[in-house]
């Protein structure tokens, strides 16, 4: 076909088709590339020489059916002096079973985070799959803190094996951390770990 053909199927002038193929105007509008593309019976992405990647090169993905449904049980504060509450509302979430690694279930809850004391890594509003465990494995482990028998917290969490003290260290440098000692140890225990984040993205 011409130059004139074409321009005319498209309804623009021969010399900016002209323009266009010669590459003097590189940022052709995209209705006038699908309009040239069927024209000459092709691709937009064969017109343009756009790469064509292979299907393998990024698979389908696979959808897996075999899903654990847990209910957001309640939340856990990325601040202090915040009471733990299990108000389940109704909300839930879904993880795929092999998340778990084998675990059952049972051994998983999962809370909502609230404050910003552990960003960036943990947001306000985060849900958090926790695995429950009364003992942290190490020293400077995040930990799900249940403090003074009713404040729950979300800290890294640094001790002394033998000694009467506890640190609750936030991620977030703009928030201090707090000291457990002595006596306010007797009311303190682990709840679990962080296992998974689910992380809405706002658009």
């Amino acid at each position: 076909m011409t130059l004139e053909e074409v321009a005319k199927q498209i309804g623009t002038s021969r010399q900016t088709i002209h323009r266009y193929e010669t590459g003097v105007i590189s940022n052709i509008p995209s209705d006038k590339i699908e309009a040239i593309a069927r024209v000459l019976d092709t691709s937009p992405a064969a017109l343009m020489g756009w790469e064509d990647y292979p299907e393998d090169r990024f698979p389908a993905p696979r959808i897996s059916e075999d899903n654990v449904t847990f209910p957001v049980i309640g939340e856990i504060a990325a601040g202090y002096d915040s009471i733990a509450l299990e108000n389940w509302v109704g909300e839930t979430v879904e993880v795929p079973a092999v998340f778990l690694h084998g675990r059952p279930a049972a051994e998983f809850i999962v809370l909502q985070v609230k404050g910003d004391s552990m960003f960036p890594t943990y947001q306000d509003g985060d849900l958090v799959l926790i695995l429950k465990q009364n003992t942290l494995d190490h020293s400077g482990q995040i930990g799900a803190v249940l403090y003074d028998d009713e404040l729950a917290t979300l800290k890294r969490v640094e001790y002394v094996p033998g000694e009467d003290w506890m640190r609750l260290l936030p991620i977030n440098p703009a928030v201090p951390p707090t000291l457990i000692v002595g006596e306010r140890l007797e009311h303190c225990r682990i709840l679990g770990v962080p296992w998974l984040l689910v992380r809405k993205l706002k658009q």
